[in-house]
């Protein structure tokens, strides 16, 4: 009984430690920022009639083993190319490196973009765009694929937190037009974590 009890507590202190790392802390503050950017009619890209019956974004539980940091590789030879879209728009990207990681003891490998037009604007000069799919695409999460932002790095490493991957705005609204994430960019893992399908 005695062992029982420290066993318990423990697992209870883990588990708190965890819930209350910076990591997780910052996780849990992004999501609780998207449900208050889209319940608010002023910043919110829902249609009307889902905004008049939004009552949050639905996301996996936070977990920090899909917070991972990964091995980043310049390349730097790329052409610039048009990346599909949900509708006939094509904007221009050009791939600016490739991200190599694990989950689950799975190595993975993802390509980052960069928009060429965005990269004008010196406040997101530095911004990477990492549009991907999964094995929760259309089996839990939104079947187009979600996307993660992120920054360049100042070295060989880059941290991507996937508890803030974020649904494209089709998702939401039909009048947005979305980025196709790349074939190279489909994981063959289930990644849960990020925000889920929306209902409608």
């Amino acid at each position: 009984m005695k062992y029982n009890f420290y066993v318990l507590l423990l697992i209870t202190c883990v588990v708190f430690s965890q819930d209350n790392t910076p990591e997780f802390l910052e996780a849990v503050a992004y999501q609780q920022h998207e449900n208050k950017t889209f319940a608010d009619a002023q910043t919110s890209i829902l249609t009307p009639q889902d905004l008049k019956e939004f009552t949050g974004l639905d996301f996996y539980p936070v977990d920090l083993k899909y917070r991972v940091t990964a091995s980043f590789t310049a390349t730097p030879n790329e052409l610039p190319f048009l990346m599909p879209t949900t509708t006939d728009r094509t904007p221009k990207y050009v791939k600016y490196g490739e991200v190599y990681f694990t989950i689950d003891g799975v190595g993975l490998q993802l390509s980052v973009y960069q928009s060429l037009p965005v990269s004008q604007d010196p406040e997101y000069i530095n911004y990477l765009f990492l549009p991907f799919t999964d094995l929760t695409s259309g089996d839990g999460s939104y079947g187009g694929g979600r996307f993660l932002d992120t920054t360049i790095p100042k070295g060989d490493t880059i941290v991507l937190d996937f508890n803030k991957a974020y649904n494209p705005y089709c998702a939401y609204n039909s009048a947005y037009s979305c980025p196709i994430p790349p074939k190279e960019n489909d994981l063959l893992v289930r990644v849960e974590a990020g925000v889920k399908a929306f209902e409608h």
